[in-house]
């Protein structure tokens, strides 16, 4: 499986890697200009912000065509000047991504990733990702269920977590906006985990319990749902006093952080509404 993504590809000026079946003329011409394909007005723009990301269907070989999600990672300020001396996120994200494939963990199928320098700076880079239908993110999910439903969709979250974890996997930026669901044809929950800049892997060890249940706390679990989630996560039939006053007490600072940071935006956009 590792040949399969170890590919290199060359685009002059783009440098990077691709999966080894759509390492085809057809398809390696249809990505060198990933920038153009983003501006086009066909495309289907999901995001466009601090980066952007799009949909666009690629010809195959046999002449069929394929959705594949594009992510454009922008590099101003603080993150070009890390580009210096610290891998970029494109890169970041295929490694991530192939990690969790070779784990048998789901997350949209990378592709490719692309990246361009200017000297020493990074200038440009882009992910792509074959685009899985029939998602949404789980975010969605959480404030609509009733419970009869919110409960097993609970438990098969805190399983597949809890595998993630003992495989090594822990997501930096595990909010309810980077894991994609849907249920299968038996009718079980499928996890997908995106934003895969964010995965950092342990080869030689699985991740630690209380490590674990820190990872946790940017999910938007319902409150009353909270300890019945950790509990299925530990696979215990009760949670103990330190496992559940630690995942409380960190997702209570996480949560006056994040109050914290809209304040200062609030308070940044009115300051510079008044000097308009």
């Amino acid at each position: 499986m590792k040949q399969e993504y170890d590919q290199p590809l060359s685009l002059p000026p783009f440098k990077g890697r691709i999966k080894t079946s759509y390492n085809h003329p057809l398809f390696v011409q249809a990505i060198s200009d990933c920038s153009r394909l983003l501006s086009d007005q066909d495309t289907e723009i999901l995001l466009d912000r601090r980066n952007r990301v799009g949909v666009v269907a690629f010809p195959q070989q046999d002449e069929s065509k394929v959705d594949i999600v594009i992510k454009e990672f922008r590099y101003m300020g603080v993150n070009r000047l890390k580009s210096l001396f610290l891998r970029g996120k494109a890169f970041k994200s295929w490694r991530g991504a192939v990690a969790l494939v070779e784990r048998r963990i789901e997350t949209p199928p990378p592709v490719a990733y692309l990246e361009k320098r200017k000297g020493l700076f990074l200038d440009q880079s882009f992910f792509l990702a074959e685009r899985v239908g029939g998602i949404e993110e789980i975010r969605f999910l959480f404030p609509k269920l009733p419970p009869s439903e919110l409960h097993p969709l609970l438990v098969s979250l805190s399983q597949h977590l809890s595998t993630c974890h003992k495989k090594g996997i822990l997501h930096r930026d595990l909010s309810d906006g980077n894991i994609l669901v849907k249920k299968d044809k038996q009718g079980e929950f499928r996890f997908y985990l995106i934003d895969t800049n964010r995965i950092r892997i342990r080869t030689k060890k699985r991740i630690g319990l209380l490590s674990g249940v820190k990872n946790l706390i940017r999910l938007g679990v319902p409150l009353d749902f909270q300890r019945f989630f950790l509990q299925h996560y530990l696979g215990g039939t009760q949670v103990k006093r330190l496992h559940w006053f630690w995942y409380r007490i960190n997702k209570t600072l996480y949560t006056q952080f994040v109050e914290l940071k809209k304040k200062l935006r609030l308070r940044q956009l009115a300051q510079k509404l008044k000097i308009q």
